[in-house]
């Protein structure tokens, strides 16, 4: 497998916009476990630029912003973060660039796979330290909290692959 420096590029946008969005809502205290600012470059980095990229892009994106700016926190939740984003960039990454599914069906099913890995994640981190996981609170943190977030993915996230794939269309058409 051939990296290109064009990837590379890309990639690092990713990582970049994985950690300023979420410094931005930070910074003006809108509530990042409500709109998932790090889910959108992670998800985009799947769809556009493959698997292998989505996983990594994915893994190291919380980390890093822990590291950085305290959010999210390290443990449980960066760590567990760390496994929801890998698995969010790497499905995604794998059915719309390798199996050509469309889009949307990409993006679902790579939330919902990313929300399963968060879950199995956390339950594995909180019996590290002794805390009890409670399947309820989990589900209302996965997929209640973050509803606006979820609509915003599936609204934005298609709209941009696609106008990025025309750009790329048209850009090999004249170049």
């Amino acid at each position: 497998m051939e990296t290109n420096t064009k990837e590379l590029v890309k990639a690092s946008l990713f990582l970049a916009l994985g950690l300023i969005l979420p410094y931005i809502f930070h910074f003006t205290g809108m509530p990042g476990n409500v709109f998932l600012p790090m889910h959108i470059p992670v998800l985009l980095c799947g769809l556009i630029l493959g698997e292998r990229y989505g996983l990594l892009i994915g893994f190291i994106t919380p980390l890093i912003n822990s590291v950085i700016t305290g959010m999210p926190p390290i443990y449980p939740v960066a760590v567990a973060m760390a496994f929801e984003l890998a698995a969010y960039g790497w499905l995604s990454g794998y059915l719309f660039k390798r199996k050509k599914s469309n889009v949307y069906i990409a993006l679902i099913l790579a939330m919902i796979f990313g929300r399963l890995i968060s879950g199995i994640a956390n339950y594995v981190l909180m019996g590290f330290v002794g805390k009890s996981f409670v399947l309820k609170l989990f589900m209302i943190s996965a997929f209640v909290k973050p509803l606006w977030g979820i609509l915003i993915q599936i609204i934005i996230i298609p709209f941009v692959v696609k106008a990025i794939e025309r750009n790329s269309k048209a850009v090999s058409l004249n170049g």
